[in-house]
C-alpha cells in the first residue's frame, strides 16, 4: 500500500520525508488556503521535494474552466496529479486529462456507482472518502471493499486511493481490504508507530543493558 500525506505543510512534509513513507501528497483548496501561501508555488514546492505524484484540486465546477485550471496544475510540475470533483463536468475534465497524459484524482466519491464511472473516464486516482460516510451512520469502509472487488472484476487501471481518514484502525482496514493507496493526516502516520507494549517492551530492555554497565561502541 502506498502512503500519501494529507496535507500542504511543506515543513510537515520535508519531516515525514525521512521516513521513507511517503509515496505522494494529496492537497485540497481547503489545505492551501490554511498555510496562507501562493497556490502555484505551494505545490510547485511540494512536487520539488516528492517524488510521487502530488494531487492539486481545480475549484471551477463547468468542464471549459475546470479543464483550463486543470492544465494550468498539470502544467506547474511533471508529478501533479489534478484532481477533479466527481461529477460530470468533473468526469468529461477527468476524460480530456487522461487523453493528455496528465494523472487525475477523481474525488468526493461516496458509492460505487460513482467509482464505477470514474474507471470508465480512465481516473488515474479514485477517493472515497470513509470518515464522511461514518459521520453520516454508514460504514465507510464497506465502501472500500466494494470498490476493489468491482474493479478486480474489471481489471481497472484506477488507484483505490482511500481518504478522509480519520483514524489508525481506517488504515489499517483499508490494507487488510487491498486499497491501493491511503491519504493520511500526519498525525495518523505518527500513530501508527505506537503500541503500549513496544514501549514497555523497550524500556525493559534498556534498564536490563543499563544495569550491565556496558557499552555497545568501543571505548
Amino acid at each position: 500500500m502506498k502512503f500519501f500525506v494529507d496535507t500542504a505543510n511543506i515543513k510537515e512534509i520535508e519531516k515525514l520525508i525521512s521516513t521513507g513513507f511517503v509515496d505522494g501528497v494529496t492537497t485540497n483548496p481547503s489545505l492551501i488556503a490554511k498555510q496562507g501561501d501562493d497556490m502555484a508555488e505551494t505545490i510547485r514546492a511540494i512536487c520539488s521535494i516528492v517524488s510521487g505524484p502530488v494531487s492539486a484540486e481545480v475549484t471551477a465546477t463547468e468542464f471549459s474552466k475546470m479543464l483550463e485550471e486543470g492544465e494550468y496544475l498539470a502544467s506547474l510540475a511533471k508529478n501533479v496529479a489534478v484532481k477533479v470533483p466527481l461529477t460530470v463536468d468533473g468526469l468529461k475534465t477527468c476524460k480530456a486529462l487522461r487523453e493528455k497524459g496528465t494523472m487525475v484524482n477523481v474525488t468526493l466519491c461516496f458509492s460505487v456507482a460513482q467509482a464505477l464511472l470514474a474507471a470508465k473516464a480512465g481516473a488515474t486516482f479514485i477517493s472515497p472518502f470513509v470518515g464522511r460516510l461514518d459521520d453520516i451512520g454508514e460504514k465507510g469502509m464497506d465502501l472500500i471493499d466494494d470498490i476493489v472487488v468491482m474493479y478486480e472484476n474489471y481489471t481497472f487501471d484506477t488507484e483505490v486511493l482511500v481518504a478522509s481518514i480519520r483514524s489508525k484502525q481506517h488504515l489499517i482496514d483499508a490494507a487488510v481490504i487491498g486499497a491501493h493507496v491511503a491519504t493520511l493526516p500526519p498525525k495518523v502516520i505518527y500513530e501508527l508507530y505506537e503500541h503500549p507494549l513496544t514501549d514497555k517492551g523497550l524500556k525493559a530492555f534498556l534498564d536490563d543493558w543499563a544495569k550491565t554497565g556496558q557499552s555497545i561502541l568501543p571505548k
